[in-house]
């Protein structure tokens, strides 16, 4: 069992790896990392991470397993991260070992290079990891960790290059796949992302300071002002003088993962100029325009399909309402819960509103359907409680294939989607009616007034369409069968 996730039965949901934050030019800049990390907490459960630098102590670095408020404001552990900067990083692992309870795996990773330390925090999933890995080995590296991270690291130590920056552009032009990095050095805050920009990564300014953060949400937190997003395929270097802003590699179309808007930001972030919020919500208007049905309440599953559900009752007049109330305390509660425990299911965090719900026709609306035992659940918790019709409007296509870039997914067998048509989904989650948004309905609501171009997809959509815009060449090392081309 996965140690320190916020219930077990959330394996039912897609995982974003982590999240990642940093600041320069701010006095005492380890509270305000984790100030951040508290706010990227959503995109990762397991551990976290702050590295920050002082004059006087050098480099200074804290790693724990589990919530960020459980661990970083604690005096006697921010106390030892002096420093006017840092980064930070909250984890929840894709990349090396599943679950790992080696703290030796919890980044931010530093390495001492010849021209002084660094340290590194990457949110996304290295695509040709376990080669470059292989190959470092056999050139003599030594790894500390399972993750994919480290091998940045190991690259930049390889590299001829005289300072760190540019050790870090060599290194990451032998990556593939998706990172957004946040950096630093003694003097400088460095963030990087990759060409395609698959992972989000923003600036902001802090007074006299900045910060780059996963989200806008944490810059909120820390009242920075949000500046604008890392560009795709950009690194920025920031030190007492200002920043610097390079292009590395060479320039391609962007593919940032639409699932972002769908699920893994927080709703009060801004992606690419746009509410997360307001697009959850227009995908609830897309699924009523496309998948209309006859019915009494329009009731979210929370809380990350109350914005679709919003936007699906505004759009068909269908009353909305709370029908599912969310135990918001449950915390780390029943990290290893009985098997007595284990069999109430979902019931540990949902509970249903009965005197709503009876004798009503109740459509509900998720996010997603992955493996499909948690939506099982629900349905028999709304029937129990007397409903006399469930619908679900799902709120994102048929998640179909995994990702490879940052998010923990099952194997494609495991995918309700890959084996099993829309009706034969129906029948097996057994409720009157089950339609997803399509694919072109979900651009629509992400801002792309034509929908989908089926020639240059505009974002990164490959869970659903099963088109990579980067090839997982470990994977298909290991004998993943890419889609067919059509």
């Amino acid at each position: 069992m996965r140690p320190f996730l916020s219930h077990p039965f959330d394996d039912d949901k897609l995982h974003e790896e982590c999240g990642v934050f940093g600041v320069i030019g701010v006095s005492d800049a380890a509270n305000f990392v984790a100030l951040g990390l508290h706010a990227l907490q959503h995109r990762g459960q397991e551990a976290g991470g702050i590295v920050t630098h002082d004059a006087e102590t050098g480099f200074n670095s804290a790693r724990r397993f589990g919530y960020v408020r459980d661990n970083f404001t604690k005096s006697e552990v921010m106390e030892t991260l002096p420093g006017s900067i840092g980064i930070g990083h909250v984890r929840y692992s894709t990349a090396g070992s599943k679950g790992s309870t080696a703290i030796r795996d919890v980044q931010p990773f530093f390495g001492e290079f010849s021209m002084g330390g660094s340290a590194i925090a990457h949110n996304g999933n290295i695509t040709n990891a376990t080669a470059l890995r292989k190959e470092l080995i056999e050139r003599g590296s030594i790894f500390q960790s399972s993750s994919d991270s480290e091998c940045i690291i190991h690259l930049m130590a390889r590299s001829i290059q005289k300072n760190i920056p540019e050790r870090m552009k060599d290194a990451l032009r032998r990556v593939e796949g998706a990172f957004s990095i946040v950096a630093m050095t003694r003097t400088k805050l460095i963030g990087v992302r990759d060409p395609l920009g698959v992972r989000p990564l923003v600036l902001g300014r802090l007074g006299d300071g900045w910060a780059l953060s996963s989200e806008t949400c944490a810059l909120d937190i820390i009242g920075a002002e949000f500046i604008r997003e890392i560009e795709p395929g950009e690194m920025v270097v920031i030190d007492a003088k200002g920043l610097e802003s390079f292009h590395p590699f060479e320039r391609q179309k962007s593919r940032f993962c639409i699932f972002e808007h769908v699920y893994f930001s927080r709703p009060d972030s801004i992606l690419g100029g746009r509410s997360v919020y307001e697009t959850r919500r227009q995908i609830g208007v897309e699924l009523a325009k496309e998948s209309p049905v006859e019915a009494d309440l329009v009731c979210p599953v929370p809380d990350s399909g109350t914005p679709a559900a919003i936007g699906y009752s505004q759009q068909s007049g269908i009353p909305y309402a709370m029908g599912i109330i969310r135990n918001q305390y449950m915390g780390r509660t029943f990290i290893e819960p009985t098997e007595q425990i284990r069999n109430m299911g979902v019931r540990l965090k949902l509970n249903v509103n009965r005197a709503l719900i009876k004798g009503k026709r109740v459509i509900l609306v998720d996010d997603s359907v992955v493996r499909g035992t948690t939506s099982r659940k629900i349905k028999d918790m709304i029937l129990d409680a007397g409903a006399a019709e469930v619908h679900f409007r799902i709120a994102s296509p048929p998640t179909a294939w995994p990702c490879f870039y940052g998010v923990d997914t099952p194997e494609r067998s495991k995918l309700l989607a890959a084996t099993m048509t829309e009706d034969e989904m129906r029948d097996w989650i057994g409720v009157d009616s089950l339609k997803f948004v399509s694919l072109d309905g979900m651009y629509r609501a992400a801002g792309e007034a034509k929908g989908r171009n089926k020639a240059s997809p505009q974002y990164c959509d490959a869970c659903f369409s099963g088109e990579y815009p980067v090839a997982p060449s470990d994977m298909i090392e290991k004998g993943f069968e890419m889609k067919a081309a059509e």
